[in-house]
């Protein structure tokens, strides 16, 4: 029997069809992020995209999992330091924490990216709470995701039916095996169910499942046509929500206001005269 080969998200992304989804993602982040405000930033996983870089708050943070196996370089090589190494160009602080229990104050984030970090958390559910503990009143959650729905989707259950049955289980996959893909209107859900708004949300990379970068570039003009004319149909989606806070409202300038004075109802009576 022929063994099962798990293809993580990383070796994946090294692929032509994950540069693809790199370079769509990248743009998209740098527009959503662009205009966001605060102090503090915070990009839960994905160290291969820069989240991060077109945003202009002053402490930025990039989270990443604790790793499986303890990273040492080999013997006599150079030791980088983590902002200097490929994937941290801009990255201030790298941290290594578990999604569902981050190590931030109750309300003390503007700004969270989880770009693919839900599909991979032990627990999605629980860590997008911790994401909705973390940010401020009105901050702002950036989520990617793979969308089960597309032509990407349907491959990977064509793919995983041919692993069961035996057929090419090296080959049968073409997304990640790893980690749960969540769909858009799941997203939704969740996120309706912790009090957020979703703002925005755009799908992107229509281009069929092909692996060869030539075939993908021949593909091309999917990207326009799929962005107008089957819109919910892409690889992978982008949502940005913002966090509601029930009963609260954000105080400005005070105003006055001058109460107009009131005329005083006229009263109408009617006098009858006897003849």
């Amino acid at each position: 029997m022929t063994e099962l080969v798990i293809i993580s998200l990383a070796e994946w992304l090294e692929t032509p069809p994950g540069r693809y989804l790199l370079a769509w993602e990248q743009a998209q982040l740098d527009r959503s992020v662009a205009d966001i405000f605060g102090f503090h930033a915070l990009q839960l996983g994905l160290p291969e995209l820069d989240a991060l870089r077109d945003n202009r708050m002053p402490h930025r943070w990039l989270a990443a999992g604790a790793p499986e196996a303890p990273m040492e370089p080999p013997r006599g090589a150079e030791v980088p330091s983590p902002a200097s190494r490929q994937g941290y160009p801009r990255a201030q602080v790298v941290l290594q924490c578990d999604f569902d229990a981050l190590p931030f104050d109750s309300q003390s984030l503007d700004l969270v990216v989880l770009p693919h970090a839900l599909e991979l958390a032990r627990d999605p559910h629980l860590a997008l709470r911790e994401v909705e503990r973390v940010l401020m009143p009105e901050g702002k959650a950036v989520i990617l995701g793979f969308n089960p729905r597309s032509l990407w989707g349907i491959r990977q259950r064509l793919g995983r039916l041919w692993r069961q049955m035996g057929f090419r289980p090296r080959e049968a996959l073409f997304l990640p095996s790893e980690g749960e893909f969540l769909g858009y209107r799941r997203m939704r859900d969740w996120l309706r169910l912790l009090s957020f708004e979703v703002e925005s949300g755009r799908f992107g990379c229509y281009a069929p499942p092909l692996r060869s970068e030539r075939w993908l570039a021949r593909f091309d003009w999917a990207e326009r046509v799929g962005e107008r004319w089957w819109p919910v149909f892409g690889a992978v989606y982008c949502v940005v929500a913002v966090k509601r806070v029930r009963g609260m409202r954000l105080v400005g300038l005070a105003r006055q206001h001058r109460m107009a004075v009131k005329a005083a109802q006229a009263v109408v009576s009617h006098h009858r005269t006897k003849d």
